[in-house]
């Protein structure tokens, strides 16, 4: 809302609480301990309420040993300056308005106000505590305040102190400052050298029944002489000036000659040779309109904007965008010396590098690709969280195969909608984002060929954002491009993106690591789960190496070994049995995963057995690891591995047994009984897939291909005669 925001102009551009172009951060802290300490004490007390204060404002940015002892110095002078002035410690402006009203008002509430007044001065003479008699000068202020909201020229002035000042003035003659008292005189001697004394007080008094019209006139004519004499005289003093113009109530025995100005030095806010002059009238008037207009209004558009931008991040759900790091996530040796290389470098073509040498030229994109459960999302959150970017993710399998644009209004439903608000909203980012497109083998080749142009060196893209096509321009922006997805879909097949896209992509298998980096992917599989496992978690609480030390020592069989840690001889047994019983399981792991890839990336004409469905992918190996304990033997071992794996057959309803029984085979377990049914599996599944080749309605086809199928089985007899 403009209007609403327009309101808070005055501190737009204002950063602490504390500090504006007016005020100082050490006056700021000045005047709030004055305003607890006006009268003067002891430096000792006044450095405890500045540092209490500062305490408890620690957000306000004032600096310890700078605006502290400067605001000592301010206050202190503060203190004296108001015990020296007395009744003139209230500015010009406060007694001439407080002057003005006590002229004005009628006979009957002067009289209603003096009786209150004496009343309440005569109970704080007889009680110590006074803070529940203020209540009279917070209704006089109410009043003062609805007269002066006629006049002009006491916009910034206290209505209260002059509400307080009131209260304690003697009311039929009010004190004067001997310079206001010295022009006061010079005016009307002007007058009367010019023989206009008599009239100009004649027309003051027909203007008496407007009060606001008496003044303007009384000032102006003020300020005209000052102009004449060039005399320059402050706001607060012609206020001051005119008053008494006005009620002719000057009595030069309430003339007081106190100064009101102090030059400090050597402020540790200023130059060396900078002085700071304090005017205790300028200064009251400026921090009380700090405090009671300038310090509302900052606090009030901060709550303004907090509640704004709660409502945008609500409307947004821009939590739902930060990058969320499992507590459990490990950092292993894979992420660190093969991960991060590769995907290092694609993101420096992506986002450009720093330093001299630093790239302009952004291209390319990322492709992650493998079964479920190996830590795509997972490592690419934590890629978001350390690098500080906005973590977008698309769910791929919300926007499905019918969607084929960007835009949101093209959704069949809301959840497809969503995503493709997300997905457009994080082209309108533009900055700092990291665009995660999860699971795109659930997407439309056509989808993806949108992000062609994102993933060339012109980084554009169109888009729709709040209904409005647009077309965002990426190059100079510190935007990635990640795309992720299982290449093996429910029924065995590879699935494929675009080949321009493909060819703009740097692609990674995180599930088929070889050569020398397999030492280092079968090791993350212990790495990644050694949460899960109360060993592991006590064995490398001292040092994550330890988890290393006892590994390798196992590997070269090598039992002398030295931890970090206070370790008992029986504990570090607890520790190396668990971890050998651990490497036998991530082996069955490893041949699941390695066979699941195997199967998955073949075509159906040329399988022999059923495809191979069970998994071995990190989630597989953190289930299992939470199960393992030194105690267990290796039956109980093999028998954890094939209660989990027959809970994960569950799902593959008549391809569970078949699955279980391949699963054996590598574990090397299987019985005779066993073996005999596996052959009899493959057997049928060869021949069902030779008839199904020829379809159901083509009988000849299939009388054919059995013909052969028996040919071949006669020419298996031949040469077993043979040998």
């Amino acid at each position: 809302n403009f209007d609403t925001i327009n309101d808070y102009r005055e501190v737009w551009q204002q950063e602490f609480i504390s500090e504006n172009s007016h005020v100082k951060k050490y006056e700021y802290l000045a005047w709030e301990v004055f305003l607890k300490q006006a009268d003067i004490t002891t430096e000792t007390v006044n450095k405890t309420l500045i540092q209490s204060y500062m305490s408890t404002h620690f957000g306000e940015g004032l600096v310890k040993g700078v605006h502290d002892e400067d605001a000592l110095v301010i206050v202190s002078k503060l203190q004296q300056l108001n015990n020296e002035l007395g009744l003139l410690r209230y500015t010009p402006s406060e007694r001439a308005l407080a002057q003005l009203f006590w002229f004005f008002l009628n006979d009957e509430d002067k009289m209603f106000y003096s009786k209150q007044f004496e009343a309440v001065n005569l109970l704080k003479e007889t009680f110590s505590s006074s803070k529940n008699f203020q209540y009279l000068n917070t209704q006089l202020s109410s009043k003062i305040s609805l007269f002066n909201q006629n006049f002009q020229g006491f916009e910034n002035t206290s209505n209260y102190f002059a509400a307080v000042y009131l209260k304690k003035e003697n009311h039929k003659y009010f004190v004067v400052s001997e310079l206001a008292a010295n022009h006061y005189q010079n005016f009307l001697n002007h007058l009367k050298e010019k023989g206009k004394d008599i009239s100009f007080k004649q027309k003051v008094n027909e203007l008496n029944q407007f009060p606001s019209a008496c003044f303007d006139i009384v000032q102006n004519a003020v300020k005209t002489y000052l102009l004449e004499k060039e005399i320059e005289l402050s706001h607060g003093i012609i206020n001051e000036i005119s008053a008494f113009l006005i009620t002719n109530q000057f009595d030069k025995n309430h003339v007081i000659d106190v100064k009101h100005k102090v030059t400090l030095t050597n402020l540790k806010s200023l130059a060396k040779e900078e002085n700071y002059v304090l005017d205790f009238y300028d200064f009251s008037e400026r921090m009380h309109h700090y405090h009671e207009v300038i310090i509302p209004k900052f606090k009030a558009l901060q709550q303004f904007k907090k509640q704004w931008t709660d409502q945008r991040r609500k409307s947004l759900k821009l939590e739902t965008f930060k990058s969320q790091v499992m507590s459990s996530f490990v950092r292993n040796k894979l992420i660190n010396d093969v991960y991060f290389p590769l995907i290092g470098a694609n993101f420096s073509k992506q986002m450009g590098t720093v330093g001299n040498n630093k790239r302009t030229d952004r291209s390319g994109m990322l492709l992650l690709i493998s079964p479920p459960g190996y830590g795509k999302t997972t490592l690419m959150e934590y890629m978001a969280d350390r690098m500080g970017l906005i973590f977008m993710k698309i769910n791929g399998p919300s926007i499905g195969h019918d969607i084929t644009s960007t835009d949101p209004n093209e959704a069949k439903n809301a959840g497809a909608r969503q995503e493709l608000e997300k997905l457009n909203l994080a082209f309108e980012m533009g900055d700092n984002v990291m665009l995660y497109l999860d699971d795109i083998q659930h997407c439309n080749p056509e989808f993806l060929q949108k992000f062609i142009s994102l993933a060339d060196g012109q980084r554009k893209i169109e888009g729709i954002f709040n209904g409005e096509a647009k077309t965002y321009d990426l190059r100079s922006k510190r935007f990635c491009l990640v795309m992720a997805g299982n290449p093996y879909t429910e029924s065995g097949d590879k699935f494929q993106i675009p080949d321009m896209l493909a060819n703009r992509a740097d692609t990674y298998n995180l599930g088929e690591l070889s050569g020398s980096n397999t030492n280092l992917f079968d090791l993350s599989l212990i790495e990644n789960s050694l949460m899960s496992n109360n060993y592991l978690v006590r064995l490398t609480q001292p040092n994550y190496k330890n988890l290393y030390t006892l590994y390798d020592s196992i590997i070269d069989y090598d039992e002398n070994i030295t931890l970090d840690g206070n370790f008992s001889s029986n504990e570090i047994q607890d520790f190396r049995m668990t971890l050998e019983k651990i490497i036998k399981v991530r082996e069955t792991v490893l041949k699941v995963n390695r066979l699941y890839i195997h199967s998955a990336a073949m075509a159906d004409d040329y399988r022999v057995e059923p495809n191979f469905k069970l998994q071995g992918s990190y989630r597989d190996m953190n289930k299992l690891v939470a199960k393992i304990q030194p105690i267990h033997k290796d039956e109980e071992i093999q028998q954890i591995v094939l209660s989990h794996y027959q809970n994960e057959s569950q799902t593959l309803t008549t391809g569970a047994e078949a699955n279980m029984l391949k699963l054996k085979e590598l574990m090397g377990i299987m019985s005779n009984i066993e073996n005999v049914r596996w052959e009899a599996i493959k057997t049928t599944f060869v021949k069902n897939k030779t008839l199904k080749n020829f379809g159901e309605n083509d009988r000849m086809a299939q009388v054919v291909a059995l013909l052969n199928e028996f040919a071949d089985g006669l020419n298996g007899i031949k040469q077993a005669l043979n040998k």
